[in-house]
């Protein structure tokens, strides 16, 4: 019998417990799918040497990746960045997007659930070895083989073995790599020096350059080009046959540093490369993109927001560049030599940076010459040769020194830094101006402790108080070539002093030093004091070599 009222009329509450209901039911679903995509380390897949690279962290995760980085899940920006993903990035990306916003998220567990974090290498040599010894015991504790990498890491496999730095630097490093083959070669690890040699060949061939270090949110950017300098060190050791094995890949890193040359109209710039008015050609440090530097994603949103009158895109290739030039971050790219948000590094013809370009231009056409293409002999010589006389035009300082040039301002700059010596190390420099610099140097930057990386107090670590392995090493050598030994033995003494209080205090080696005379580990920058230290322990062991201390 039909109800006389009519059918029941839903309760008003119903559809909402319907649609909770299956609200439910769709997370719980989409819970128990994605849980049963995890991965189960070390079981997840690995890609091997030439396989497809994933997008950098900041591309793969974007909006996860800017809540982890904002939220400060770790101490340190780079963690995330290194971590390994537990699933395929989407199929994360979709999970987080449907837990974000239900009540009681926390990222923290998200994170933890989603990806595992680079695990920490604890490095313990045995007590009461000497400094010599205990370098060469760390050589192994610091080499790793990455011929494989887990699949959407941000890790580059590269085909042989490799020394990293230490700390939280868990890859390897190209301009770090040159000063610990230094020591690599006084401790008879020739093979490890030719498999580094390799490895940065390699990148070079895939790459078209080396980058900042084998990951992926590295790729945009290079180092100080010492890959000319590496060859030196291996043709030392085995002749001239190693110029012509590594003449290829150093055409093609040049060719990367001067992208752009030959198009680009007087007064502008292209890339790294810079043409001057006069139509001069020198070159910059770069980055090809301008946004956060995914592993300090927070501290350069902040210092773009210190910047408020300038683009951020602007600011944040001005960092991006600063760290392609190895010295992230100092007075020298800074408009006010003092305040990281006034930084101009694009703006700048960096000293160090042409000098290197000589001598990768000087080498190339000694490889050319051994492998008797005499066109390239003199095309590379005419470089080498108009290169220097733009150094001698541009980057010296009136008051006897050589310094940075700002291209856009027009003039030099003032700032004296240990970059000074790098003319001279190179043996670019005429030998007036060259015992100028020296004088200049040893009055403002020589501390008791070795020498200061600029004369002013900025709280960046590549400023004073700080003193560096490869700056020590880079001016000693300098004053060695134009015949100022008891400089070169004061600088390298003096440093070898600050190495050895610390190890003495500490038993360890670290990135940097404070040379005022405390005998501490320096300073400043964007993470913690790392000890080590792969260019460290390179250094030291040629000056204990070159002064007979330690067994």
């Amino acid at each position: 019998m039909l109800d006389p009222h009519g059918p029941a009329r839903p309760s008003r509450f119903f559809p909402r417990f319907i649609d909770a209901s299956a609200s439910h039911i769709r997370r719980a679903t989409a819970a128990a799918l994605l849980a049963a995509s995890l991965c189960a380390l070390p079981a997840c897949a690995e890609v091997g040497v030439g396989a497809a690279l994933p997008l950098s962290p900041d591309k793969l995760y974007g909006e996860l990746f800017v809540a982890v980085q904002t939220a400060q899940v770790y101490p340190d920006q780079k963690t995330f960045v290194d971590t390994v993903p537990k699933a395929d990035p989407a199929v994360i990306l979709q999970a987080y997007r449907a837990q974000k916003d239900v009540s009681g998220f926390s990222l923290k567990a998200f994170v933890d659930q989603y990806f595992t974090v680079p695990s920490e290498t604890v490095i313990t040599p045995p007590a009461g070895l000497s400094l010599r010894a205990h370098i060469n015991w760390l050589w192994p504790a610091l080499t790793r083989t990455t011929t494989t990498a887990p699949d959407n890491s941000s890790l580059i496999p590269l085909p042989k073995p490799y020394v990293v730095p230490g700390g939280r630097f868990r890859e390897v490093y190209y301009w770090d790599t040159y000063f610990t083959m230094l020591g690599l070669q006084a401790s008879g690890h020739d093979d490890l020096v030719d498999n580094m040699l390799d490895n940065f060949a390699y990148q070079i061939n895939r790459f078209g350059h080396i980058p900042n270090g084998n990951r992926t949110y590295y790729l945009s950017r290079s180092q100080p080009p010492f890959f000319a300098l590496m060859v030196e060190l291996a043709a030392a050791k085995e002749g001239e046959a190693a110029y012509t094995r590594y003449l290829a890949p150093l055409r093609k890193e040049y060719a990367y540093w001067m992208r752009g040359a030959a198009g680009t109209a007087a007064g502008q710039a292209s890339g790294n490369v810079v043409v001057l008015r006069d139509g001069t050609v020198l070159n910059r440090y770069w980055d090809d993109e301008a946004t956060p530097r995914p592993e300090s994603y927070l501290q350069d949103v902040a210092t773009a927001q210190q910047a408020p009158d300038r683009p951020a895109a602007e600011v944040w290739r001005d960092l991006r560049a600063a760290a392609e030039s190895g010295w992230d971050f100092s007075s020298r790219w800074f408009g006010d030599s003092a305040t990281l948000a006034t930084i101009r590094t694009t703006s700048i013809l960096p000293v160090d940076l042409n000098a290197l370009m000589f001598q990768l231009e000087k080498t190339i056409a000694k490889g050319c010459a051994v492998a008797r293409d005499f066109a390239c002999t003199v095309e590379f010589g005419n470089h080498a040769r108009k290169r220097a006389v733009a150094v001698e035009r541009y980057l010296w300082h009136p008051a006897g020194y050589y310094a940075d040039y700002d291209w856009k301002l027009g003039k030099v700059r003032d700032n004296l830094s240990a970059a000074a010596t790098y003319p001279l190390f190179v043996q670019m420099a005429p030998w007036g101006r060259a015992r100028q610099t020296l004088r200049q140097t040893q009055t403002a930057l020589l501390q008791v402790g070795g020498l200061s990386t600029t004369t002013l107090h900025t709280q960046q670590q590549w400023d004073a108080p700080n003193g560096w392995a490869p700056l020590q090493w880079i001016a000693l050598q300098a004053s060695q070539h134009y015949g100022q030994e008891l400089l070169a033995q004061t600088i390298g003494e003096r440093f070898l002093g600050s190495v050895e209080r610390l190890y003495a205090a500490e038993q360890k080696l670290v990135e940097k030093y404070i040379v005022d005379g405390s005998g501490t580990g320096g300073g400043g920058g964007e993470y913690p004091l790392q000890d080590g230290f792969g260019w460290t322990n390179g250094v030291t062991l040629r000056l204990l070599d070159a002064y007979g201390r330690g067994q």
